[in-house]
């Protein structure tokens, strides 16, 4: 190779290797700038989940096995213990309700929710008892309808079935994202307001 040839060559290798850096260094700065959004949409995500469980009260039916059989109840219970509450809580509650009174009308009508359970229960032809409590449990995200709830700790209403071994079934009792449609496919506008009242615009 010709003194010529090899400076050719060198000069190559050079832009070849400039190429290589540019790229790399391209790379790494938009990889930094992608994780940065990432941290912060994952902040405002935190935040907002933080605004959340302050002011929902979440439902959460725990069946008592996988069996066919047990998850039917479990969806049996939840449609009486919805519509018990549907009816008596809206009774009960006629001032401009809110998660706090909804909170406090669960927790002095726990016995009577047990019951409604309990009763279900016997009609399918099964022995177990439920119990209803107050608790706060994780929750992982979940959709309901185009309205969506980040995962986190959040209180709510847990009604426990025989050994609550089994996949459970959640929504929200405040605002009443699951009282008009317990598949979740739809959020009432009611629902919706009551999210508008205690959120930013932004969080919302």
């Amino acid at each position: 190779m010709n003194r010529k040839s090899e400076v050719c060559f060198s000069r190559s290798i050079r832009q070849v290797v400039c190429l290589v850096c540019g790229i790399c260094v391209a790379a790494l700065l938009t990889g930094s700038c992608v994780e940065r959004g990432i941290q912060r949409v994952e902040a405002k995500m935190e935040q907002t989940q933080k605004t959340l469980a302050k002011e929902v009260l979440r439902f959460h039916v725990l069946a008592n096995s996988d069996s066919e059989e047990d998850q039917a109840v479990k969806v049996k219970v939840r449609d009486a213990v919805l519509a018990y509450m549907e009816e008596n809580m809206e009774q009960e509650l006629k001032a401009e309700p809110d998660a706090g009174a909804t909170r406090t009308w669960v927790e002095t009508h726990l016995r009577e929710l047990e019951e409604v359970a309990d009763r279900t229960v016997a009609q399918e032809g099964y022995l177990y008892q439920s119990r209803a409590e107050v608790e706060v449990s994780y929750f992982p995200d979940k959709q309901y309808g185009d309205i969506f709830f980040p995962q986190g700790e959040y209180e709510a209403l847990k009604i426990k079935l025989g050994k609550a071994r089994g996949h459970n079934w959640w929504c929200v009792l405040y605002p009443s994202l699951c009282f008009t449609d317990t598949t979740c496919s739809v959020v009432s506008d009611e629902g919706k307001n009551g999210l508008k009242e205690v959120l930013t615009a932004e969080e919302y």
